[in-house]
């Protein structure tokens, strides 16, 4: 599913919304796939009157190691398994701020309306959440950035206030690709008493992440952004960071996420991600180039106009992320015509790509309605080529020329 020219196989080019299985994942998992393997079965009970249990509880811990190192967390007690990032976000969202309210009042704060801010481009999954916070009594700030997609931390600083308990600005936004300035950020929310959460599950695999070094509160990851299994994502939480659990039932995973765990998942998320840490910087240079390479030849196309402008080499962007918008042409049809042709792209989100209304991202950037509606994102991944590249620019001539 790569190098081939158009018409003979299928190129993919939708990364940011799932990326293919690794080898390395299905290596990892391969030997707990035969029947009857011990621990695939078992309920991860480090208690546990019989092997199986114990067994599987060795690999579940086993793979959170690996996890936290990739991620550079203090302790491996501090990465939360989840079902993925969407739970994840939502866990961050209600389970920090519901905390924070409780540690203040306790503290004596008595009447203040706690205060959340977030940025205008998040995921859904933290936007839908914080408008749940809304409805219940909470003030909600959406930090708008600016035309390249990025949030100033003067911005942010003079949205706090002293009843401000959170934060939630994501590290990489999966539709443009502008880079945050995490670390900046998370210190003025400290400054102001809050605690910072960052989504980060576009920007890890793609750019360096250490939220030891970001000095993050907490974290989200998915693994199926990374060639592993969808239905896996994990949180991370910072040592003694207040949390109010959103899952409750038996206890798993230290009494912050109940559920019966879902071993086969962890141990395909920890080897999809110390690969894709691995491989990270020479990934990186080489999509960042194929990333540059397709804006150049995309420039040939009068009615193409990049959404943001990405200067060549920039680390300041995603090295896999292209977004571009087309005039006088909608994104579904811009889909259609690319998957006719052989080619996998997206009009944004894919968790939103059933949405006839023009992306949130690109209106918060300050796109009108009409231009966003032509917004074509191109993802890259470990299995793009140049060949993949600049077969799809020809292939763009076409779609373009089905309009004329």
């Amino acid at each position: 599913m790569s190098g081939c020219a158009p018409g003979k196989d299928y190129v993919y080019l939708d990364y940011a919304a799932t990326a293919p299985l690794v080898p390395e994942v299905l290596e990892a998992c391969g030997g707990f796939l035969a029947a009857g393997a011990e621990g695939l079965f078992a309920n991860a009970n480090a208690n546990s009157l019989h092997s199986p249990g114990r067994e599987a509880y060795r690999i579940m811990e086993q793979a959170r190691r690996t996890l936290a190192e990739c991620l550079g967390a203090d302790r491996p007690s501090e990465v939360v398994f989840t079902s993925g990032a969407t739970e994840a976000d939502n866990a961050a969202l209600l389970g920090l701020s519901v905390a924070q309210v409780q540690r203040r009042r306790q503290a004596g704060r008595g009447s203040f309306t706690p205060h959340v801010v977030v940025s205008a481009i998040e995921h859904d999954a933290v936007l839908v959440a914080a408008r749940s916070l809304e409805s219940q009594g909470l003030r909600v700030t959406r930090l708008r950035p600016d035309r390249q997609g990025f949030v100033e931390v003067r911005s942010l600083e003079q949205a706090l206030d002293d009843d401000t308990v959170l934060v939630s600005v994501q590290a990489a936004n999966s539709e443009v690709g502008s880079v945050q300035p995490v670390r900046q950020l998370a210190d003025a929310a400290h400054a102001a008493g809050a605690l910072f959460h960052t989504d980060a599950v576009q920007a890890f695999g793609k750019m360096p992440v250490s939220v030891g070094e970001w000095g993050v509160d907490a974290a989200s990851f998915s693994g199926h952004k990374l060639g592993a299994f969808k239905g896996v994502g994990a949180l991370y939480l910072r040592a003694r960071t207040p949390f109010a659990p959103t899952m409750l039932g038996g206890g798993q995973e230290s009494g912050l996420r109940s559920g019966t765990q879902n071993v086969m998942g962890m141990v395909a998320f920890a080897a999809a991600a110390r690969v894709a840490v691995q491989l990270q910087e020479a990934e990186g240079a080489r999509l960042r180039a194929l990333r540059d390479r397709l804006y150049a030849r995309l420039a040939c196309y009068p009615q193409v106009q990049p959404t943001v402008e990405v200067p060549p080499l920039s680390e300041d962007f995603l090295p896999n992320i292209v977004n571009v918008l087309v005039d006088g042409l909608e994104s579904q049809t811009l889909i259609l015509r690319f998957d006719a042709l052989g080619f996998g792209v997206s009009g944004g989100s894919a968790c939103s790509s059933q949405s006839l209304d023009p992306s949130h991202v690109l209106l918060s950037l300050g796109v009108d309605s009409d231009t966003a509606q032509g917004a074509l994102r191109i993802s890259m991944g470990r299995y793009t080529t140049e060949a993949d590249v600049d077969g799809f620019v020809e292939a763009f001539g076409k779609v373009l020329a089905w309009n004329s």
